[in-house]
């Protein structure tokens, strides 16, 4: 019989497996149990109730719409990033580098008046769109771009390091073959890279969909409009309605849950799929 228990220098398999389950237990399960615990206070009818809400409809759809669209646009621009921070040497690439961690390090709340300052129509970006009547603060395209703030440093940080391993040999030996650039970069580099992309992607979308410091003041918050779930959550709460709250938080939960569990589907596919790449 094999083995399954890998040498560790750490005190010992029974000790460290029982110290992971107790710690995920206490500070992941247990919470999202009680979520669920007291959504279901409500009973199904009224439950379903709260789903169907056209309010709740309209604030889960600005959540995951945005989310969806930002974590997108970013593995386009995350990987363009990565791609220019690993293969180029130039003046100011360190602090370009430590520039794209700064959403890390930025308090949300300070990010999103800052968004909303520079892109509302008097700001300096958003006067630049004021005479062609696209208004970005306070509309869902101002969520979009704060989700893009948020969310850059995940797909630039899980792509670069693959990027840096990547064999500029294999490259080189496909253009000996008569391969261009874009033949190159399609067949070769992209398949080696989607597994990260899809992690960073999947990272961006997780914190995008539960961002509220960032988004509440360039949203604009406007019910049926741009009235993000996390707030909505907020507002049950201060009206003291707790099973309305955890309810909408349960259907995100959900939601959240099943489109994680598709792109690592996805993720595990394309690890089996690219696996002799590189």
């Amino acid at each position: 019989m094999k083995n399954w228990r890998q040498p560790s220098i750490l005190p010992g398999f029974g000790l460290t497996l029982g110290y992971t389950i107790f710690y995920l237990t206490v500070i992941i399960l247990i919470p999202l149990a009680a979520l669920i615990w007291r959504s279901a206070e409500l009973g199904w009818q009224e439950f379903i109730s709260i789903a169907l809400d056209e309010r709740t409809l309209r604030s889960l759809e600005v959540s995951f719409g945005s989310a969806l669209i930002a974590a997108g646009i970013n593995v386009v621009f995350g990987v363009v990033t990565a791609w220019v921070l690993v293969r180029y040497s130039f003046p100011g690439r360190r602090l370009l580098d430590a520039v794209i961690d700064l959403p890390f390090a930025l308090p949300t709340a300070v990010a999103g008046i800052s968004l909303a300052a520079l892109y509302a129509p008097k700001g300096w970006i958003g006067q630049l769109f004021a005479p062609l009547g696209i208004k970005i603060a306070f509309t869902p395209a101002g969520i979009v771009v704060a989700l893009i703030f948020v969310g850059l440093p995940f797909i630039v940080r899980t792509v670069q390091p693959v990027m840096e391993e990547l064999d500029r040999e294999v490259e080189e030996a496909a253009a000996t073959l008569g391969a261009n650039r874009f033949q190159t970069l399609l067949h070769v580099v992209l398949p080696a890279l989607v597994p990260a992309i899809l992690t960073g992607f999947a990272l961006a979308f997780a914190r995008a969909v539960g961002e509220y410091g960032s988004v509440i003041f360039i949203a604009g918050n406007i019910p049926y409009v741009s009235e993000i779930a996390p707030l909505l959550i907020v507002i049950r709460l201060e009206e003291f309605h707790y099973a309305g709250a955890t309810s909408i938080a349960s259907i995100m939960l959900v939601i959240s849950f099943a489109m994680l569990l598709l792109i690592n589907l996805l993720q595990m596919w394309s690890r089996r799929r690219y696996s002799n790449v590189r």
